[in-house]
């Protein structure tokens, strides 16, 4: 039977006792009522994943030794960091949670001009955690052991050039496809908010070379673009 996955923020050694962390303590011990033997996967965003056993139970805190490690190989050969237009609500961690399970490699939120969304420094660093605990939920869902890192927010007008991949950017007007790209092995990925990019943010992007592509004849919802995006690229570039 496969054990159930946990992320532990802890150096994983093999051979080693340790506690099990708050949360997989928890649900280890207190809601699947794991006894000693029992077997767990740990993660720790290392690329490896980390098997043990419960060899102790001291009331409710748990102890397992990592007994051997392994790299589960489902990293995607296709690298993509996903630009992300902010949404309002609970659409963020929506995006983040699908798009790291769909395979990408880092994520970057981005304030635009129809950017709604208003946040202060202090809340701001408040959704950089929230949104990369979602990204670290996500990972251990979906067996990768790699965490795609969550950016700090950035300004559309002050994002820099790349020159190491290629840069494209969602646009339903634009004339490329996704079948008119050369093989690629890494690219950044720019979706626009609810409402898209305004002409100024299309300047801004257009002046870093950053190049439109369509997908598509119709219109999709911001939460719906990159993700069908990012499905469509692996399918092409990537493990699809």
């Amino acid at each position: 039977m496969r054990s159930h996955r946990f992320y532990s923020p802890i150096e994983l050694i093999v051979g080693q006792s340790i506690q099990l962390p708050k949360e997989a303590n928890h649900h280890c011990i207190q809601v699947l009522r794991y006894r000693v033997g029992s077997e767990v996967t740990l993660f720790n965003g290392d690329g490896f994943d980390y098997h043990a056993q419960i060899s102790e139970i001291n009331g409710k805190q748990g102890t397992v030794t990592v007994t051997s490690k392994e790299n589960p190989a489902n990293e995607s050969p296709l690298s993509i960091h996903l630009f992300q237009g902010i949404a309002r609500g609970e659409k963020m961690d929506l995006i983040i949670q699908k798009a790291v399970e769909l395979g990408i490699s880092q994520f970057t939120p981005i304030f635009t001009e129809r950017c709604n969304v208003k946040l202060d420094n202090k809340r701001l660093e408040k959704k950089q955690t929230h949104w990369q605990k979602v990204a670290t939920s996500a990972s251990e869902q979906s067996g990768r052991a790699i965490i795609p890192v969550v950016n700090s927010a950035v300004n559309i007008n002050k994002l820099k050039q790349d020159h190491e991949c290629l840069n494209l950017y969602l646009e339903p007007k634009a004339t490329s496809r996704v079948q008119d790209l050369p093989k690629i092995t890494s690219l950044n990925l720019f979706v626009g908010p609810e409402g898209g990019f305004s002409n100024a943010d299309l300047q801004a992007l257009e002046s870093l070379e950053i190049r439109g592509i369509q997908l598509g004849p119709r219109i999709l919802r911001t939460e719906t673009a990159g993700l069908a995006s990012i499905a469509v690229l692996q399918s092409h570039f990537g493990d699809f």
